[in-house]
């Protein structure tokens, strides 16, 4: 049996203002700026908006993925992070990932949050 541990995945629901929720493009522009920080590798995106200004990311990374899926009309997003640790060690990748995401949705309160070490 292997040590090799994949990397660490955090999945949150939290609250966040209307406007943060709405702004796809604060969005785009918030985790492009951190995977080129975290030198990260994008190989794939989708961005969708809904009716009630709500949307949905997901980016495909070498790494792995990035996703969040929001509900302005309830103040509330799903978000997800997970890296591989095919190369080398990811998690402190993960985390800043997250609390820079925290930051830029103006997270009011984390309503769920789980940490997985896969």
């Amino acid at each position: 049996m292997t040590s090799y541990r994949p990397g660490l995945h955090i999945l949150a629901t939290f609250e966040a203002p209307m406007t943060a929720l709405t702004d796809i493009e604060r969005c785009r522009s918030g985790f492009d700026r951190l995977i080129q920080e975290l030198g990260l590798s994008k190989v794939g995106e989708v961005y969708h908006s809904f009716p009630n200004h709500g949307f949905t990311a997901v980016l495909c990374l070498t790494e792995s993925h990035v996703s969040i899926h929001t509900w302005p009309e309830s103040g509330l997003a799903t978000f997800d992070v997970f890296l591989s640790n095919f190369q080398h060690d990811n998690t402190l990748k993960v985390r800043r990932f997250y609390e820079e995401s925290l930051r830029l949705f103006e997270v009011t309160s984390v309503i769920h949050e789980q940490e997985i070490t896969r």
